[in-house]
């Protein structure tokens, strides 16, 4: 089967792009935008609409595959690649890539992906959603031509050894933790709530108090509302470095501060992710590092997630290695090219690190069913419900697409 041509059409995201230079500056919230001027290199606004590219890949018996391209919601910031707009890219597809794909055989997607994710113009590797999206058009494309899912392609050119099944999903609340954290207790979320605690005053507070209240408050909301014993999810809580700011960095006196929050908890078990944020890739694995040797020293039964500087395939191994985190959050977008998902996802399960096949809200619908198809096939321990912030349409997405898969693949075993 080859690829006969390459369409491209420009496209809206699950949630917004934010000029995080701008926020940390100063900028302030004016209803769901922002007051003032942006700083960061091609933003127009502060916050603006998110945008995204769909690949599709015309197969020479008519069928269509297609990837989406998309960034992270804070694009432009932090070491990652410009802000990603469609009209600026769409060229760049149609006459660097579109090309060298068109009358490509689909006999392998590890090849091809490789291929294109380190394909280079200009001597520069293509932007990191451009990347993302054709790659996942590419794994599209080889699964249908082979009539079969996204997962089982997956599975098989990687001898990942995985049954395809049912994994937990990660559901996030933006700042609408209350009433999103009752919609995730009502459909079963596995995993929950994120809560974004990204303040220190608002939302930890100066001494924690306010995410410990919030942590109680959550654990005695699921107590009440859930209909089975055996609805006991996990509190993954994402905290933006915060904690390291209120406790001024000191080892001892953030691992105190959790064993608190993990009794606050009780009965549930919690992860925090982002506990610090020393803005340096080093120091900050440093830092993760000795939190989670000293977490483990004292018993202290709370996972950390890696997040902040744990964005590449390289980062992802450096953060393993050193055991920098009882999880790794996979932010996918990040990572470019979807087999460098793949290969982060089974290096974290070769060292015995937790892998959270993760991303951001500014993604699409088919990013995140590609990446469900990702995570099963590797055997993820948890899969982001995506994209944006209103808990039921990510979570929708990404069940829907799981319980899809798995019935395709079952199908298959019977026959």
């Amino acid at each position: 089967m080859k690829v006969v041509d390459v369409v491209c059409s420009a496209g809206r995201t699950g949630f917004y792009f934010d000029d995080q230079r701008a926020i940390k500056r100063g900028a302030s919230h004016d209803g769901f935008t922002y007051v003032g001027e942006p700083v960061t290199e091609g933003f127009k606004a502060v916050r603006q609409a998110g945008e995204s590219i769909s690949v599709m890949l015309i197969l020479e018996d008519g069928q269509v595959a297609h990837g989406d391209c998309a960034a992270v919601q804070y694009s432009g910031a932090g070491g990652r690649d410009p802000l990603f707009l469609a009209e600026d890219f769409i060229p760049v597809i149609e006459k660097e890539i579109a090309p060298k794909l068109i009358g490509r055989e689909l006999t392998s997607f590890k090849q091809l992906a490789e291929e294109f994710d380190k394909m280079q113009v200009n001597g520069k590797k293509l932007h990191t959603a451009i990347r993302y999206g054709v790659t996942q058009a590419i794994l599209d494309a080889v699964a249908k031509s082979k009539k079969v899912t996204m997962a089982e392609v997956v599975r098989d050119e990687y001898n990942t050894g995985v049954e395809i099944k049912k994994i937990p999903i990660f559901t996030q609340s933006g700042d609408d933790r209350y009433d999103n954290s009752d919609k995730m207790i009502i459909k079963g979320a596995d995993v929950m709530p994120h809560a974004l605690i990204n303040n220190v005053k608002e939302k930890l507070g100066e001494n924690g108090e306010k995410l410990l209240a919030y942590i109680k408050w959550l654990s005695d909301r699921v107590l009440k509302l859930r209909t089975s014993e055996n609805y006991n999810p996990v509190f993954h809580i994402d905290v933006y470095g915060t904690i390291g700011v209120a406790f001024n960095y000191d080892t001892d006196a953030m691992a105190e501060y959790l064993k608190r929050l993990e009794e606050a908890a009780k009965p549930f078990h919690l992860r925090i992710e982002g506990p610090m944020d020393v803005e340096h890739r080093e120091k900050q694995m440093e830092a993760l590092r000795d939190l989670t040797a000293e977490l483990e020293k004292r018993n202290i039964n709370v996972e950390l997630v890696a997040d902040e500087w744990c964005n590449t395939y390289e980062d992802v191994v450096l953060f393993a290695d050193n055991k920098a985190g009882h999880m790794l959050q996979i932010k996918t977008p990040d990572l470019g090219g979807v087999n460098n998902i793949i290969e982060a996802i089974l290096y974290c399960k070769k060292k015995g690190v937790g892998a959270y096949c993760g991303g951001t809200c500014n993604e699409t619908n088919r990013s995140a069913e590609v990446c469900t198809n990702i995570a099963m096939a590797c055997g993820a321990d948890q899969c982001l419900a995506k994209p944006g912030m209103g808990v039921d349409e990510g979570y929708m997405i990404v069940n829907n697409e799981m319980n899809r898969v798995i019935a395709l693949v079952n199908r298959r075993s019977k026959r």
